[in-house]
């Protein structure tokens, strides 16, 4: 059939959850048999979020190719198992440049270039790209930000221009929040519907709404929004809060969301059924765990999205391992020799997180020093094992001042230096090495025992890697190479020998995490805590 598209907007608020929205219909597509790719685009001016602080945006998020996005596509890896791309997630800063490089080769021929139609062209450019390709039954966008922002009015345009266009192939979702007003004992209308009316002012008609509240909301308040809307009664799902966001799938299915965008399309809902075996043994299996382990996240950004994929791929590997991960953020700034020992005890594994810039960096060492002397199942990512290679340094090889040449470009012993072909780079943004490596695993190290396998591919996000001159002196003492890139002869993971489990790896295995699939290191982790 031909390519159908399905675009996600938002409004009222931000943050209600129109990634997981498009996940979850994603899944239940697939579950379905069909070929399905989802993308995101996200109206600011930034090329990609590779530059933005964690605080504003969250965790920056790294395709295979080496794109760095938003952190909705871990999202939409996790619930479909898709591997997106660049492709995949397009801001308005990636637009604008598009469009200005033509420009400056002459592509336009001396036109004036405005905002109609050569940017919203570009989008449609865009959000075309992956279905012209033939490889996919339904594309899903979703539209970052919320209806009524100016920075996404471009986007909005260029979504009524492609409903106009092929109105047969395409439809519109609409998130809209139900606030329940305390005071009042009541649950409010009216937001959805300025919402919606926004939207229709825009010349967009929303084909299908779904309302996000925080409790049960009554069949005739949904038959209210229905007819306020200009909507089908059986077209306004609920989307109410979930113990848990794997479970919004389920609760889609339940009230025929994937129905209804097939009936949309004149495709019958009947042909086919959402096989989701696999998905509702995860969710039974994570339901039944009563076992409780507790780690500790050690890091300096006190914010739940920081890490969004750590959390989850340690959350996919409690499941697996039939017990509950409670995770508990630890603030490396507030770490000392004095009260790491009273602060760590409650936890019965860590995880050195990753991060950039010299905040925290002493915390961490502390930490890792003393969950090494202590014998408490760690796991270090990205910064987190260079900040085990850097401690190791001073306390056992001697080195006192030993540090990453990052912290301190002066030191004496910079066992952990900047790549060499980083060296000439002044452009910060999309420069760093990104994306899929290969990584030759040494046998019989604890790297080789999750694995199963000899050579992997995982995910970079960094400058800076272990000094292969300080190399023999690890190797001699007990912390050695575990995983090797055969290109380069870079060390991608370092273990500690006669330690129970002390594992750091350059590479970010949590982007590779699914819901059907756990990371096999996340899994070997979680599997030593739990003995």
């Amino acid at each position: 059939m031909e390519t159908k598209y399905i675009f996600v907007t938002g409004g009222v608020v931000s943050s209600l959850g129109k990634g997981i929205i498009s996940a979850s219909l994603a899944n239940l597509l697939l579950s379905r048999g069909y070929r399905v790719t989802i993308q995101k685009y996200d109206p600011y001016i930034n090329i990609d979020p590779g530059t933005l602080n964690p605080y504003e945006h969250g965790e920056c998020y790294v395709t295979i190719d080496g794109q760095e996005t938003d952190l909705d596509l871990g999202h939409y890896e996790r619930f479909t198992g898709i591997r997106t791309t660049k492709a995949n997630n397009i801001t308005t800063g990636r637009i604008y440049m598009n469009v200005i490089e033509r420009e400056r080769k002459g592509e336009y021929l001396g036109k004036t270039v405005q905002i109609i139609p050569h940017i919203t062209d570009e989008i449609k450019r865009n959000m075309q790209l992956l279905g012209t390709t033939g490889d996919y039954d339904f594309v899903i966008t979703e539209i970052g930000g919320t209806v009524g922002d100016i920075e996404g009015l471009p986007f909005l345009e260029a979504i009524r221009q492609l409903r106009w266009e092929m109105p047969d192939n395409s439809l519109c979702i609409h998130l809209a929040h139900v606030p329940y007003i305390a005071a009042a004992g009541e649950l409010k209308t009216k937001p959805t519907q300025h919402s919606v009316k926004e939207l229709q002012s825009i010349g967009i008609q929303p084909d299908i709404l779904v309302l996000r509240a925080e409790r049960e909301l009554p069949k005739s308040l949904l038959g209210k929004v229905a007819a306020f809307c200009n909507v089908d009664t059986e077209c306004v799902i609920q989307s109410p809060d979930l113990p848990t966001i794997y479970e919004v799938p389920v609760n889609m299915r339940e009230q025929g969301l994937d129905v209804q965008v097939l009936k949309a399309f004149g495709v019958d809902p009947e042909a086919t059924f959402p096989e989701m075996g696999p998905w509702l043994h995860f969710l039974d299996r994570r339901s039944k765990a009563t076992e409780v382990v507790n780690i500790a996240l050690v890091g300096k950004y006190a914010l739940q999205d920081a890490y969004k994929s750590i959390t989850e791929a340690l959350s996919h590997a409690g499941t697996y391992n039939d017990v509950k991960v409670h995770l508990h953020f630890e603030n490396s700034e507030d770490i000392t020799d004095d009260n790491v020992a009273e602060r760590l005890a409650p936890y019965q594994g860590v995880v050195i997180c990753p991060g950039f810039g010299n905040r925290g960096i002493e915390g961490k060492i502390v930490a890792a020093r003393h969950c090494r002397e202590h014998g408490v199942p760690t796991l270090g990512i990205c910064l987190g094992m260079q900040i085990m290679v850097v401690e190791y340094a001073r306390n056992v090889l001697g080195m006192k001042e030993a540090n990453s040449s990052e912290m301190n470009p002066d030191t004496p012993c910079p066992v952990i230096s900047l790549m060499e072909e980083q060296k000439s780079i002044t452009s910060l943004g999309g420069t760093m090495r990104l994306g899929g490596y290969t990584c030759d695993i040494v046998p019989g190290s604890l790297l080789h025992e999750a694995y199963q396998e000899e050579r992997i591919v995982e995910r970079h996000r960094h400058r800076y890697e272990f000094n292969n001159e300080y190399r023999e002196r690890y190797v001699t003492s007990g912390m050695v190479p575990a995983g090797i890139n055969p290109d380069s002869d870079l060390v991608e993971a370092v273990e500690l020998k006669g330690h129970p489990w002390y594992v750091g790896v350059q590479f970010h295995p949590e982007y590779s995490s699914t819901v059907l699939k756990p990371h096999p290191l996340f899994m070997s982790f979680v599997k030593k805590i739990c003995r």
